[in-house]
């Protein structure tokens, strides 16, 4: 794409394997990639620089619409933005929702369904959650829809929140006390279900980390109550004040300056490995500093146990590095084929890799066993 300013220095492209931490970085022509059994493997390549419309403090969802492509990016409101591609955006524009609210509602996920219907979840903040540190919240997940492809948001009400009795004000945690937040949000292939993978900081580090619930499809226009949360093996706690099992439980708990733990997913299916992959930050002290990036791979989104273990792909210094990058928060793939309607929840072979809204690489997915060029 012209206009955009291509990365500067020496061209090189990295190589990242699902089963391992290897990380190998050449300077002329790839290598191909090892041939490996176990789990897919990526290729970050350097690209030309891509940035989202508007601020970015969250998941960015994408959907398309005839010949158009809408993206929304929340910082702590949505602001709606739309072009042909993922290249060619046009000026983000704030979107309104009909009621008021107790704190930012960011939009995370959406699902357009065939009959026009845009269906949105958000992440809330609440304040005040600990009346003696006003800075601190506990984010809950709510639902919204929309009949004008996001320009205006009716607002469906809250579906995903922790326990009453899982705050933590004493907490270490320079953001939250408690809560479920930073999440994502895909309709299974059979369309029975919409699985959300939450971040969870109960008080109880048994119950931190990356989590996941459902509700059925069939109720997408009234959802309040319906999801139900996997806890033990089964679908068997409800979305709101519902206990949790992690998927990813926290290496060390959320409540300490030390922190360790997964969190922030952002989950596309991917049509070359016939796969879901999951994309997830990794912060390692209670500022949530990024250690890197990391990836996961799932046939079945309805098979919680069924994610590899995650993988780094981009280390810290990989991503600080990039200006305007911030703290490198927020990874998520986006599919650039816009003939196959592609977005963040749906890419293929060749996808973009952004992080903190900016892309200045192309990510490249290989199949078990399936050599590079």
């Amino acid at each position: 794409m012209s206009g955009f300013p291509r990365l500067i220095g020496t061209a090189f492209s990295l190589v990242f394997l699902a089963c391992g931490t290897r990380v190998e970085r050449q300077q002329s022509e790839p290598a191909p990639a090892p041939s490996i059994q176990e789990s897919p493997s990526v290729r970050l390549r350097a690209a030309s620089l891509v940035k989202f419309p508007a601020k970015v403090d969250c998941n960015s969802p994408a959907h398309w619409d005839g010949d158009r492509l809408y993206l929304f990016n929340s910082a702590p409101e949505p602001w709606g933005s739309s072009g042909k591609s993922v290249f060619d955006l046009g000026q983000a524009v704030l979107t309104q929702y009909q009621n008021k609210a107790n704190g930012g509602r960011w939009i995370e996920a959406t699902y357009k369904d065939d009959d026009g219907t845009l269906y949105g979840w958000y992440h809330n903040e609440p304040h005040p959650v600990c009346p003696a540190r006003e800075a601190l919240t506990a984010p809950r997940i709510g639902a919204a829809l929309s009949h004008d492809n996001g320009a205006t948001w009716q607002d469906l009400g809250f579906v995903l929140e922790a326990p009453a009795d899982s705050l933590f004000c004493e907490t270490e945690n320079h953001y939250f006390a408690g809560g479920n937040g930073d999440f994502c949000v895909n309709l299974d292939s059979r369309k029975e279900y919409f699985y959300f993978f939450i971040g969870t900081y109960h008080r109880d580090s048994s119950e931190q980390g990356v989590a996941v619930a459902r509700v059925p499809y069939t109720e997408r226009q009234n959802p309040a109550g319906k999801p139900r949360k996997w806890y033990r093996g089964q679908w068997s706690e409800p979305g709101a004040g519902g206990h949790v099992t992690p998927i990813f439980p926290v290496k060390t708990d959320w409540n300490h300056k030390d922190a360790d733990a997964f969190w922030g997913a952002s989950v596309h299916w991917n049509s070359h490995l016939n796969q879901y992959v999951m994309l997830l930050n990794r912060a390692i002290d209670k500022d949530w500093k990024q250690e890197g990036i990391y990836i996961s791979f799932n046939s079945d989104p309805g098979d919680p146990g069924g994610w590899s273990p995650p993988r780094k792909i981009l280390d810290r210094e990989e991503i600080v590095r990039v200006p305007d990058m911030g703290p490198g928060w927020y990874p998520q793939v986006v599919g650039i084929d816009a003939a196959r309607r592609e977005t963040d929840k749906l890419a293929g072979r060749i996808a973009r890799l952004f992080v903190h809204g900016q892309s200045v690489w192309e990510i490249v997915f290989f199949r078990p066993g399936e050599r590079a060029e």
